[in-house]
């Protein structure tokens, strides 16, 4: 089975096939466009989207009567990082995005890919975070730019 577009999102749909199987996907992956997938049942599936749209979380692959294929993300291992003040989290935007550093935001919560260093850095500024696993709706895009 080749699929070439999303047909919806379970989360705006009202009707729903009986019978669910999920493609489970590191967030990562959500960008691309060409891709060879296995179902939780064990069923190949080849992706070869044409728009340019990254999949999400409860986007819908297959549906008929009886079964539906829907993508959902695996939980990333994550930095929840919750500034006390405006000035706290200007300073620590700054200082990740020098790093090119993709990150996410949750209300109050700027989420971003573990890494150790940041971990560090969070500690060494006491900028309050947690590390967890966190299942994020979107793939952390890193944006291409260069200082030159």
């Amino acid at each position: 089975m080749i699929i070439e577009k999303v047909l919806g999102n379970v989360s705006a749909i009202e009707k729903r096939a009986p019978h669910v199987e999920r493609v489970y996907l590191e967030s990562d992956l959500l960008v691309k466009r060409i891709q060879r997938v296995v179902t939780d049942h064990g069923r190949e599936i080849g992706i070869r989207l044409k728009d340019h749209k990254d999949l999400v979380d409860g986007d819908i692959l297959h549906m008929d009567e009886k079964n539906m294929i829907v993508i959902s993300v695996k939980e990333d291992d994550v930095l929840v990082i919750m500034p006390t003040s405006i000035g706290q989290m200007g300073d620590i935007a700054h200082q990740l995005g020098n790093r090119h550093l993709p990150a996410q935001f949750e209300g109050d919560e700027m989420l971003v890919q573990y890494d150790y260093l940041v971990e560090e850095l969070l500690s060494q500024v006491k900028v309050p975070f947690k590390r967890e696993k966190r299942k994020v709706g979107q793939a952390f895009r890193h944006i291409g730019h260069s200082h030159g």
